[in-house]
C-alpha cells in the first residue's frame, strides 16, 4: 500500500508580513495607551499623596515624596463637620438627581419608542437638541427662574435643573434598548390579558436594567461633580455641595496647601470609587444602545 503524505496547509500570501506588522504596533499602541492613562492619572496621584506632605515639603521640594508621610491633614479633614455636611448635600443631590432622570427619562422613552403618534419624530429631536446646550450657556436664564421660583439658596434649586439636563442624554440612550424589545413579547402579554401599564412595569422596567443602570451613573457622577451650578445658586455654606466646598476651603486655607490637597482628594475618592466599580456597566450599556 502506498504510503500517504499529508499536504501542507496552504499559506496565505501576506499571512506573516501582517502578523509581525500587527505583532509591532501593538507594543506601540499599548505604550501611547499606557501614556495617556499616566497622564490623566498624575495630577490625581499628585494631590492625594500631597496630602500626606507638610507645607514645607511642598514648598522646598514640590514634586517629592512625604517624607516623613503626615496623616494628620486627612484627620483633621475628616474631624470637621465642614466636610461631612458637604458630603450630605452632595449625596441627596446626586441620589434625588439619579432618581429624577432614571424615572422621568425611563417613561419618555417608552412613550419616543414603543408608540406612534403625531409629533414623535419633532420630540425626540428636541431632546436630541438638548445636548448641543450645556448649562454654561443657560446659567443666567436659569439663574432667574430658579429665583423666581423661591429655590434660590436650597439643594431643590440644582437638583430640578440637573434632572432637566440630564434627560436628553439619558432619552438618546435608552429608546433604542426600548425599540429593541420585540412586539411579540407585547402581543403575548396583552393576549395573557396584561395591561400596558403592567406590561411597562414588569417588562419593559427588567429589560432595560443595562441602560438604566448606564443613564444612572452618569446621572449620578455629573451631579456629584457639578460645580457651575451651585456657584450661582447656594450662597449658604451650610447647602454647599463638594465642589463648591472645595473652592470654598481653598479660599479660607490659601495658605495651607497641603490641607487643602487632603480635602481634595477626600472630595475625589467618593466619585472615582463609584465611577470604578460601575465602570464595564457603563461600557455595556453604551454598546447596547449603540446596537440597538
Amino acid at each position: 500500500m502506498p504510503a500517504t503524505t499529508l499536504d501542507a496547509p496552504a499559506q496565505v500570501p501576506g499571512s506573516h508580513r501582517e502578523r509581525a506588522k500587527r505583532d509591532w504596533s501593538n507594543p506601540t499602541i499599548y505604550f501611547i495607551a499606557l501614556l495617556l492613562v499616566a497622564t490623566m492619572l498624575a495630577p490625581v496621584v499628585y494631590i492625594i499623596i500631597g496630602g500626606f506632605r507638610t507645607n514645607s515639603q511642598i514648598t522646598n521640594s514640590p514634586a517629592g515624596l512625604p517624607s516623613p508621610w503626615e496623616i494628620g491633614n486627612y484627620l483633621n479633614v475628616l474631624k470637621g463637620g465642614v466636610f461631612w455636611q458637604e458630603v450630605l448635600n452632595s449625596t441627596i443631590s446626586a441620589v434625588a438627581t439619579t432618581v429624577g432622570v432614571v424615572v422621568l427619562g425611563l417613561m419618555a422613552s417608552y412613550v419616543l419608542a414603543r408608540y406612534r403618534f403625531r409629533g414623535r419624530a419633532a420630540m425626540y429631536t428636541l431632546f436630541a437638541a438638548g445636548l448641543m446646550f450645556p448649562m454654561t450657556v443657560a446659567i443666567t436664564p436659569l439663574y432667574i427662574m430658579i429665583k423666581s421660583l423661591g429655590l434660590m439658596n436650597s439643594l431643590p434649586g440644582i437638583i430640578l435643573p440637573q434632572i432637566a439636563f440630564g434627560l436628553p442624554t439619558t432619552v438618546i440612550i435608552l429608546v433604542p434598548f426600548l425599540r429593541a424589545i420585540p412586539n411579540e413579547i407585547e402581543e403575548a402579554a396583552a393576549i395573557d390579558g396584561c395591561s400596558r401599564l403592567a406590561f411597562f412595569f414588569r417588562m419593559v422596567v427588567p429589560l432595560s436594567v443595562p441602560g438604566v443602570i448606564t443613564v444612572g451613573i452618569l446621572a449620578f457622577i455629573g451631579s456629584w461633580n457639578n460645580y457651575l451650578l451651585p456657584l450661582f445658586i447656594l450662597n449658604d455654606q451650610g447647602t454647599f455641595t463638594l465642589p463648591l466646598g472645595v473652592q470654598a476651603f481653598a479660599s479660607q486655607y490659601s495658605v495651607d496647601t497641603a490641607k487643602v490637597l487632603a480635602f481634595t482628594s477626600l472630595s475625589m475618592i467618593p466619585a472615582l470609587v463609584f465611577f470604578s466599580l460601575f465602570e464595564r456597566r457603563i461600557v455595556g450599556g453604551l454598546t447596547g444602545a449603540v446596537k440597538g
